[in-house]
């Protein structure tokens, strides 16, 4: 049987910045919803444990997206080789964030055919 998901999920690879009782963890996406999303940690982030999560598109030139900023919660959190993947629903957001958020998607659901971020260097921004 198979699940429906409420939110369609983008494959793409951004910068995320997961701040855990005052700690920063940067991170990179596997995948990003309107409800959440999938990230690679190289520690794990307790499961329940509440985050503020700001995600930021790279593209070519290292440019950089303003950070989207996203209050959320640890839904899972499974080893996978030498890091953690961490599953992240994200909390009710205000009207403004959630627009930023529809735009967000918005354009990775038209960069599937024209613009494309830059994939392969995004971990550059973490040396």
């Amino acid at each position: 049987m198979s699940r429906d998901r409420e939110h369609p999920r983008y494959a793409h690879e951004a910068a995320v910045t997961f701040r855990v009782n005052g700690t920063a963890i940067q991170s990179r996406t596997r995948n990003l919803s309107r409800g959440g999303l999938c990230a690679l940690c190289a520690d794990p982030i307790p499961f329940g444990a509440d985050v503020d999560t700001d995600i930021v598109l790279v593209f070519d030139d290292d440019i950089q997206s303003e950070a989207l900023s996203i209050p959320g919660r640890v839904v899972w959190c499974t080893p996978v080789d030498d890091a953690h993947q961490i599953g992240i629903a994200f909390r009710p957001l205000d009207a403004g964030k959630a627009d930023y958020l529809t735009l967000f998607l918005r354009y990775l659901d038209d960069s599937r055919t024209e613009k494309q971020p830059r994939h392969g260097n995004v971990d550059d921004r973490f040396r």
